[in-house]
């Protein structure tokens, strides 16, 4: 079965680390502007405006060796979707697959479910809410948040 036509890579969320000596990379290498941070912990950078292209964090890798031998590496790749029906139908796919949700999280700024590949390797589906929607703190930030995802009033919106 193929991919809605609008269907595509919308972010990157790496372990790392040293969080500050990736956002130096990230940020002060590649450009990319840092939109949120917690502490030493994770930060988000993106381009033009956008919540985030990227996501680093130490969770799972603190102090760790790169790759293979360590804990740096993709922690997932995120596939955004044009709208919420065209992610409510991926997402039924993925169930009538048999293949369970690890995780399903409404960000404010976007709705997520996360889901692992045949290989192991971690996935996410996601559609963006209009800037407009986004929440903002009362300096006008940038505020995303990790609350519930109702997944079955999602999957109600699939054709």
């Amino acid at each position: 079965m193929s991919h809605p036509p609008h269907a595509s890579i919308g972010h990157v969320h790496l372990k790392v680390a040293d969080l500050d000596r990736a956002i130096a990379f990230y940020r002060d290498i590649l450009g990319f502007d840092v939109t949120q941070r917690y502490g030493d912990r994770a930060a988000f950078l993106g381009a033009g405006g956008y919540h985030h292209h990227i996501g680093l964090n130490t969770w799972h890798s603190k102090g760790g060796a790169p790759a293979p031998d360590g804990h740096t590496g993709l922690y997932h790749a995120a596939f955004l979707y044009p709208d919420r029906k065209s992610l409510a139908a991926a997402v039924k796919r993925v169930a009538d697959a048999g293949i369970a949700l690890e995780g399903a999280a409404d960000h404010g700024v976007s709705e997520a479910v996360y889901l692992r590949d045949p290989d192991g390797n971690g996935v996410e589906l996601y559609r963006d809410r209009v800037r407009e929607d986004w929440p903002r703190d009362g300096q006008g930030n940038l505020a995303m948040v990790n609350d519930p995802l109702d997944v079955p009033a999602l999957l109600a919106e699939a054709d």
